[in-house]
């Protein structure tokens, strides 16, 4: 067989314009894929230098593709690879002539002179099939965009990043790492937090839930905080967010239930220790405005981003997340709260149990692209009110059993008893905690003011588990 029906597919310049044809002709490297394809032949011990980088599907000629899925097949069984015995194996699946034969496995054999620059042309083989599916992937695209079918914009804005950003992933190697090199990483890292060099993790300003997180939230995990209305989810994730954005780290908050302006009053009402009916009625005296004022500018500094649209789907909190990422690098996103996303599709009929279902995992999955801490807001079922005790269990989170299971921390909350001088105190229980402690700690809320504090239990109440390990700081 000559080198031409190596390096071109048979016939597939017939009747056709040949310049014409070279301009669309998808990125492949014929020369590369013989290479490869002969280097095996050759010495089929090289497949251990290309098989973490090639999979089947990465040649452009068919006849390649059915030759290396053959060589991968004995050499993952540990039996000799070379010219009889792929021919033997593609002869096993009828697939012989569609593979070119016999004469061109000895014509692939002869390409080479040796494997040993394998892994560089298995490179290229790569690098081309991935060009090919970005040439894919950039038609998709422009149909979508040429026929939106009632999609928002948004949603095909993230479409399009998914496949761009799959394409990126897929082309990331990941090797297993030896033990010891984890070890010298691992000792590095526990010598950079003893020495104060590094933070274990970023402070919630709640003290003993930074100790039950491991020294502060960290990246890629999500934190579902869950009650039932008007017990104090949001001022409790607004306080997580604040000390964020104090601490110079900056955080959004996609705010479904709240408008920016209101959501700013209640903030600007902790800060400035105002009533928060004198904000919103504007009935302030002199010391009043004067703390508003600097409470405003001390607030306008903070790397705090707000963002209040409704209705929002799992496509617009992925966009929306990964352009907040990319322009202020953001470490922390808070979603208040689940249960009032949509699921974003035309035409849906799938239950809201699946919407739910969906919109949890790909959060979780966003989480770790993004390396966020998402603190993920959900109602709970009337199921609580039944109970005598008024305590929530992690049955109670509502619609969906996938929120407690995509969660890497849960914090139930329930209002424990109020003092009777405007301040409740709000009983958070963390029955679930990924690779920490569970517990529980109180935290005073004043309503008038917003203001969340971790306090000691001046009325103890038993957890819903007795004897459970849990911590306390006064306020």
């Amino acid at each position: 067989m000559n080198a031409r029906a190596i390096t071109e597919p048979e016939g597939l310049m017939d009747g056709m314009d040949r310049q014409i044809a070279q301009l669309r002709m998808p990125p492949h490297s014929i020369e590369a894929e013989s290479s490869v394809l002969g280097g095996l032949l050759l010495d089929s011990r090289a497949f251990d230098r290309v098989a973490d980088t090639l999979v089947e599907d990465d040649f452009y000629r068919y006849e390649h593709r059915l030759i290396f899925a053959a060589l991968a097949s004995l050499c993952v069984a540990a039996r000799e690879a070379d010219v009889v015995t792929v021919y033997t194996q593609l002869q096993a699946k009828g697939k012989e002539e569609e593979a070119g034969g016999m004469a061109y496995l000895n014509a692939l054999a002869q390409y080479v002179p040796s494997a040993g620059n394998i892994r560089r042309y298995a490179e290229i083989v790569r690098e081309r099939a991935i060009l090919r599916k970005l040439v894919a992937a950039s038609d998709e695209i422009a149909t979508d965009a040429f026929n939106p079918d009632g999609r928002s914009v948004l949603s095909i804005l993230d479409a399009a990043e998914q496949r761009i950003s799959s394409l990126g992933q897929a082309n990331k190697q990941h090797e297993a790492a030896d033990i010891a090199a984890v070890a010298v990483r691992v000792m590095e890292r526990i010598d950079e937090i003893a020495s104060g060099r590094m933070e274990p993790g970023i402070k919630t300003g709640i003290p003993t839930l930074d100790r039950l997180l491991g020294g502060g939230a960290k990246p890629g995990k999500v934190i579902v905080l869950a009650a039932r209305p008007s017990v104090g989810k949001t001022a409790i994730a607004t306080t997580i967010a604040k000390a964020f954005a104090k601490a110079g780290h900056a955080a959004a908050m996609f705010s479904q239930e709240m408008e920016a302006d209101e959501l700013l009053q209640r903030i600007l009402a902790d800060e400035a220790q105002i009533n928060l009916d004198h904000i919103v009625t504007g009935r302030l005296d002199g010391d009043e405005w004067a703390a508003l004022t600097r409470a405003t500018e001390d607030v306008s500094r903070w790397p705090l981003h707000i963002d209040d649209q409704a209705s929002l789907t799992l496509h617009d909190i992925r966009a929306k997340a990964r352009t907040l990422k990319r322009k202020h690098g953001i470490k922390l996103a808070v979603l208040d709260y689940i249960q009032l996303c949509t699921s974003g599709t035309t035409g849906e009929r799938s239950s809201r149990h699946h919407q739910i279902e969906e919109i949890s995992r790909g959060l979780k999955a966003l989480a770790k692209q993004l390396g966020l801490t998402f603190i993920v807001i959900s109602q709970l079922s009337r199921e609580v009110e039944k109970r005598t005790s008024g305590r929530p269990v992690l049955a109670d989170l509502k619609e969906s059993g996938s929120i407690e299971e995509d969660a890497d921390t849960v914090l139930l909350c329930n209002v424990d008893y109020d003092r009777g001088n405007g301040t409740k105190v709000i009983h958070v229980e963390v029955p679930k905690n990924r690779g920490g402690r569970t517990g529980y700690f109180k935290l005073a809320f004043t309503g008038e003011t917003q203001h969340i504090v971790e306090t000691v239990e001046d009325k103890l109440r038993a957890p819903s588990k007795p004897a459970k390990p849990h911590y306390t700081d006064e306020a």
